[in-house]
């Protein structure tokens, strides 16, 4: 029979492949009408099932309900201060609500503002919880205001040069002594001192003028000065609040010599600078108050990561879909195709490979050599192929032929796909 001549460019890819229809034989009509199609049954779609998308996707729905339980119940509980040390608005430790409380309940009236230049509204106590935060424009236009009783907590020698020039702080230089506070009586003449007795004093200490009083001495400075600046009105200068918060209150004489220090006058104004993250007290809190500022910019980044997995996943390709084609492809129009494709590749090797072992799938089953694994064992087959052809052939040459190297050429090649036709032939011969 003679070769086809489409042959000496069949080539192969891989092992697993599909031998070429009738590998240079004709085996019968059927071979022009072929239906090359991937599956003879009904198209077969494989989109994922509601099912197959909840077992997929189950982990990650519990991580994200983990995470915003997780969200929520940060957000219910109480977050970071909102207010700084020593606001009179603030219920934690280190605020002074209670004690704006306390003056509230015998008659006083209480205020808090933002501008240092307020101008006093009467016998007035004006509370600077941090001077230092104030500009010397602030600084000077508060010193303008007048108010009947100035309350100056902490305050550095710059700042006392313009509101209390005759105070002078403890120490050289911008080192200004610093003691902590204890327990200490009063050892001075001030009537709220006096009536306090001893408390829990501290932080820096400072030296009154000529006119002026210091009290709870420590280290032959006071962290409690009074200097009087005219009719009426004084400066007191303290080195600590600590004695005025909330968890210090009620310790020792602290509340009746804070009630004794802010509630000499009948109204009493705090000074609120610009803190930036407090909250207005005029303002219900809501819910993304109590949200942390790091959850925005870990929304943000999961946000992101959210986009780009998307972007990554939609790169993808979608499920496989089995379906018959619209029309009848003839098997020898997919060999030559196929063949043009891998002489373009010059896989030789892999084209006599595959010839071979389709003719090696053939012969078995007609001399009775059982396949394992869908290939014959070599050595039976040679042998059977040698004793199918007597003294014609031995199995060294039938086995060169069979299992030999790769030919170097199309040529070669060609001669081999003819060679095979002729064995196979032969064997089939009765």
């Amino acid at each position: 029979m003679p070769a086809t001549p489409a042959l000496p460019s069949l080539q192969v890819p891989a092992r697993d492949a599909a031998p070429a229809p009738a590998a240079g034989l004709p085996t019968g009509p059927a071979d022009d009408t072929a239906d090359s199609t991937a599956g003879n049954g009904p198209g077969t779609s494989l989109t994922p099932t509601p099912r197959t998308l909840w077992l997929r996707s189950r982990w990650f729905l519990l991580a994200g309900a983990v995470l915003l339980v997780t969200g929520l119940l940060l957000a219910g509980l109480k977050g970071e201060d909102r207010y700084p040390p020593l606001d009179p608005r603030s219920t934690d430790p280190g605020g002074t609500h209670a004690v704006v409380r306390l003056l509230e309940q015998q008659g006083l009236s209480t205020g808090t503002t933002s501008d240092p230049a307020a101008p006093a509204a009467g016998a007035e106590t004006f509370v600077v919880a941090e001077p230092d935060r104030l500009t010397a424009d602030q600084l000077r236009a508060l010193a303008a205001a007048r108010h009947s009783r100035l309350v100056l907590i902490a305050p550095s020698s710059e700042t006392l040069d313009l509101l209390a020039p005759t105070v002078t702080p403890s120490g050289q230089g911008d080192l200004q002594d610093y003691v902590a506070p204890v327990t200490t009586s009063a050892a001075c003449s001030l009537p709220d001192a006096v009536r306090a007795g001893s408390a829990q004093l501290g932080g820096l200490l400072y030296r009154p003028g000529p006119k002026g009083t210091g009290c709870y001495p420590r280290h032959n400075a006071y962290p409690l000065v009074q200097e009087p600046i005219g009719a009426g009105t004084d400066v007191v200068v303290l080195g600590s609040g600590a004695f005025l918060t909330n968890d210090k209150l009620d310790e020792e004489g602290n509340a009746s010599l804070a009630l004794g220090l802010l509630g000499s006058r009948p109204r009493l104004t705090w000074l609120l600078p610009d803190y930036g993250a407090a909250t207005p007290a005029d303002r219900q809190k809501e819910l993304t108050d109590f949200i942390p500022e790091g959850w925005y910019w870990a929304g943000l980044q999961l946000a992101v990561a959210a986009l780009l997995a998307a972007a990554w996943r939609g790169r993808r390709l979608g499920p496989v879909v089995a379906e018959n084609l619209p029309v009848v492809v003839r098997a020898a129009e997919t060999t030559e195709g196929r063949a043009r494709l891998y002489r373009r590749a010059k896989a030789r090797g892999r084209a006599a490979d595959a010839l071979r072992r389709a003719t090696c799938t053939r012969l078995a089953p007609a001399l009775g050599v059982p396949l394992l694994h869908g290939a014959p064992d070599p050595v039976a087959l040679c042998a059977a192929v040698a004793d199918r052809l007597a003294g014609d052939s031995t199995a060294a040459a039938v086995q060169f032929l069979l299992y030999g190297p790769a030919p170097t050429d199309d040529a070669a090649l060609l001669r081999l796909a003819d060679d095979l036709d002729a064995l196979e032939r032969q064997v089939r011969q009765p």
